[in-house]
């Protein structure tokens, strides 16, 4: 009676696995093998792909930029210089490195202050920020290129340069 209640509880554990494997199987089918599915991405490139296409039939045009979004953009304080990042490498304020909430890591974006219309191009390598009604935190260096020190936060534009899922990403 002992060894049945064991081998009843080995195959109900084996069938869970079976399914949690098989439920995984699908999941990636879904979102493409080399990407995760997040339908923000998805939406947004939707979105955009009208404009992609009738942008791709000339090779030697310059391709315009997406606009991203606009919002309030605030900057890393010096006590995280040192610490690791969202993906990993060690925040480093000098370098011209920045947060968004889901763009993926590695995504080059050109951020404009609205206000004086100075620019800078940032890789995204954490997530943040985490205030709301911010949607991108600089670095101190990146901050300083834009003006953004004085103020604290300022209204910005953000567009997607490159990235390594989508060339355009929307938010």
């Amino acid at each position: 009676m002992k060894h049945e209640k064991q081998f009843f509880t080995l195959s109900f554990v084996g069938i869970l696995i079976t399914i949690a494997l098989g439920a995984s199987h699908i999941g990636s089918n879904f979102s493409g093998p080399a990407t995760h599915f997040n339908p923000l991405y998805n939406s947004a490139e939707a979105a955009i792909r009208p404009a992609l296409r009738s942008r791709e039939g000339s090779r030697s045009q310059k391709k315009a930029l997406v606009p991203v979004t606009e919002g309030r953009a605030s900057f890393y304080s010096d006590q995280f210089h040192g610490r690791k990042t969202a993906n990993g490498e060690t925040f480093n304020m000098d370098k011209l490195t920045a947060a968004h909430p889901f763009l993926p890591f590695g995504t080059r974006v050109r951020v404009t202050n609205l206000r004086n219309g100075k620019d800078v191009i940032v890789r995204i390598n954490d997530r943040g920020p985490f205030v709301k009604g911010r949607i991108i935190d600089l670095s101190t260096s990146a901050a300083k290129e834009i003006g953004l020190i004085k103020s604290g936060t300022v209204r910005v534009k953000l567009e997607a340069l490159s990235s390594g899922q989508s060339a355009f990403i929307a938010g």
